[in-house]
């Protein structure tokens, strides 16, 4: 298996578990909501994105560029620092605590696929980056996170 099939293949379990451990412990409405819309809303703003000519993939499948393999990659993340922001506040500020948890892990990890190959940044905005990846990125991790959880947070 080569490393990129192995990267997108981790990448869809840890989508696959996290919708399962949801399945498990929310209501049916909550779940699919969040990793519905949260699909939704990744697959639109990378779609966005990639159109702009300010990122290209190089993992397939995919549809508009988007891999399909990132859907599961956003909604497992920002499940996972849901998760772990309700075990510390409630309410409004568990949406903005994950928004937070799920771009810091994004400010660790985002440049290894950077490094590896599995896609480039080919934009040409100013402002600052962080080891090849610019600030928008996490801008727009921020606000993709909060408004995931934002999606399911009324109905849990």
């Amino acid at each position: 298996m080569t490393d990129a099939r192995q990267f997108a293949g981790t990448t869809v379990a840890v989508g696959l578990v996290a919708l399962a451990h949801a399945l498990l412990t929310w209501p049916r409405r909550a779940t699919l909501a969040f990793f519905g819309v949260g699909a939704l809303v990744a697959f639109v703003a990378e779609a966005v994105v990639i159109a702009l000519g300010w990122l290209d993939h190089h993992i397939g499948p995919t549809m508009l560029g988007v891999p399909l393999y990132v859907l599961f990659g956003w909604t497992g993340t920002v499940y996972l620092a849901f998760r772990v922001a309700l075990l510390v506040v409630d309410g409004w500020m568990a949406v903005v605590l994950a928004g937070v948890l799920a771009t810091g892990y994004d400010v660790l990890v985002d440049h290894r696929g950077v490094e590896e190959g599995h896609w480039t940044y080919t934009d040409d905005l100013p402002g600052p980056r962080r080891r090849g990846v610019p600030w928008w990125n996490y801008a727009g991790w921020f606000v993709i996170s909060c408004t995931t959880a934002a999606v399911a947070l009324p109905l849990l």
